[in-house]
C-alpha cells in the first residue's frame, strides 16, 4: 500500500479527531489513529468507544488499498515540526512496517493491525434525522456548555446538554443544580418532537470544529447514539440515558422586579468587590433601590469588604439579594448583548438574567439560584 499526501492537510485533519483521544485508554489499540485508503480517499478514525471522530482526505497518488492504525503520538508530533511538503507513505501489507518519506528524512516504524480497532455502533433503523445550520448548533451548544454539571456519579444525566426537539424549533438546556441555561431557536423546523442528551465531551468537539462549518450539519439518533454529519467530520457518539428533569417547572414566573444594566460594567464591579468576598462561598450581595444597584461583600474572617454603586434602571421593590459571584459573571461573558435585564421575583428564587437584545430568531433565558444572606 503507498500514497502520498499533503504533510499540512494530514495534520489539520489529525488534529481536530486527535482531540477524542483520551490520555488513558483502558484498550491499547485508542491511542491509535486509524487509516484506512480506498482509492483516492484516506479516511482517518479517532475513538474512545464512547466517541468516535472520523474525516477524509483526498490523496495525491494512491497504490492498493487497505486498513492500518498509527500511534498518535508518533504521527503527531513530527507533523507538527514539518513545513507543508508531500509526505509518501509506504506500508508493507505483510508486517505493517511504515515509512514516511519526505523532502530531507524518511520516518520508520511499525503499525498496527486495523481491524482490532473497536466499531463504532449503527444506528436503528427508528432513528430521527434533522438538518440545521452549522451556526445554530454552535450557538445552542457554546451559550449552554459551561452550565453543565460535573458530578458523573450521581447525576450523570446533568453533565450532557439536553437536545429538546419540537416541531418547530430547538431548545438547548444545560443546568447543574445552581444556573440553568434555556437557548431558544426557531428557525429549526424539525417537524417532530424528539429529544437526546448530549454528553459533554463530544459538545466541546463539536463547539471546536463548528466555527469553520458553512454547510447545514445533519444530525441523526436514536435512543442510544447520535451521528452529526459535517462536510469534513463525522461525529458518533454515545448519549446519556435517562429522563432530563423538567427544567420549565423550576423557571420562576411573574418577576415583577426588574432591572437594566450594561453587562461590561456589571461584569467589571463584580469582579473587583468579589475580590472581598468569602473564598469559600464567593457570596456577593446586590442591593436594589430606584435606579441604583450597591454591590457589596465581605469576608468577616479577614476583616475585609468592598461596595460600590452602579447606575442601572430598576424597576420594583427595594431588595437585597445574594448570588454565587463567580457563577453571575460566568453567566454575563456567556451574554453577547451589550445591556441584561435581571428579573427578580423576591431574594428566596431564582434570578433571571436576559439579553435586552437577542440575536435573529434566538431566545436566551439563564437562571441563577441566589443565596442566603
Amino acid at each position: 500500500m503507498k500514497f502520498i499526501v499533503s504533510s499540512t492537510a494530514l495534520l489539520s485533519h489529525l488534529q481536530v479527531i486527535s482531540r477524542v483521544i483520551d490520555s488513558k485508554n483502558t484498550i491499547a489499540i485508542l491511542d491509535n489513529f486509524l487509516f484506512r485508503l480506498e482509492g483516492n480517499t484516506l479516511t482517518m478514525t479517532a475513538s474512545d468507544q464512547e466517541t468516535t471522530m472520523t474525516s477524509s482526505i483526498e490523496v495525491l497518488e494512491a497504490e492498493g488499498a487497505g486498513v492500518f492504525a498509527v500511534s498518535s503520538k508518533i504521527l503527531l508530533n513530527p507533523l507538527k515540526e514539518l513545513p507543508d511538503q508531500p509526505l509518501t507513505f509506504e506500508i508493507n501489507d505483510e508486517n505493517l512496517e511504515i515509512f514516511i518519506y519526505f523532502q530531507n528524512g524518511k520516518y520508520n516504524f511499525i503499525g498496527v493491525n486495523g481491524d482490532e480497532y473497536p466499531q463504532k455502533s449503527p444506528l436503528s433503523p427508528e432513528a430521527k434525522t434533522i438538518k440545521m445550520p452549522a451556526q445554530v448548533l454552535l450557538n445552542g451548544i457554546s451559550r449552554t456548555l459551561f452550565a453543565t454539571g460535573v458530578d458523573q456519579v450521581l447525576r450523570p444525566i446533568m453533565t450532557g446538554v439536553y437536545m429538546d426537539i419540537h416541531p418547530e424549533y430547538l431548545i438547548c438546556v444545560a443546568s447543574d443544580g445552581r444556573k440553568l441555561v434555556r437557548f431558544k431557536n426557531d428557525s429549526v423546523q424539525a417537524g417532530f418532537e424528539a429529544s437526546f442528551i448530549l454528553p459533554k465531551k463530544p459538545a466541546t468537539l463539536l463547539k471546536n470544529v463548528l466555527p469553520k462549518e458553512t454547510e447545514d450539519v445533519t444530525v441523526s439518533f436514536d435512543e442510544k447514539n447520535a451521528v452529526f454529519e459535517l462536510s469534513d467530520f463525522v461525529l458518533n457518539c454515545r448519549l446519556l440515558e435517562g429522563r432530563y428533569p423538567n427544567y420549565a417547572s423550576v423557571i420562576p414566573q411573574n418577576n415583577t422586579n426588574r432591572l437594566i444594566v450594561d453587562r461590561t460594567a456589571f461584569v467589571n464591579v463584580l469582579r473587583r468587590v468579589s475580590v472581598f468576598s468569602n473564598q469559600a462561598s464567593n457570596l456577593v450581595k446586590l442591593q436594589l433601590s430606584d435606579n441604583q444597584m450597591q454591590v457589596s461583600a465581605q469576608d468577616i474572617d479577614f476583616s475585609t469588604s468592598a461596595e460600590e454603586n452602579i447606575s442601572c434602571n430598576y424597576d420594583g421593590d427595594a431588595m437585597s439579594i445574594g448570588f454565587n459571584s463567580s457563577f453571575l459573571v460566568e453567566i454575563l461573558n456567556n451574554i453577547l448583548s451589550q445591556e441584561v435585564t435581571i428579573a427578580l421575583a423576591d431574594p428566596s428564587r431564582a434570578g433571571l438574567v436576559l439579553p435586552v437584545e437577542n440575536q435573529p430568531n434566538e431566545d436566551l433565558l439563564m437562571l441563577l439560584m441566589p443565596m442566603m444572606l
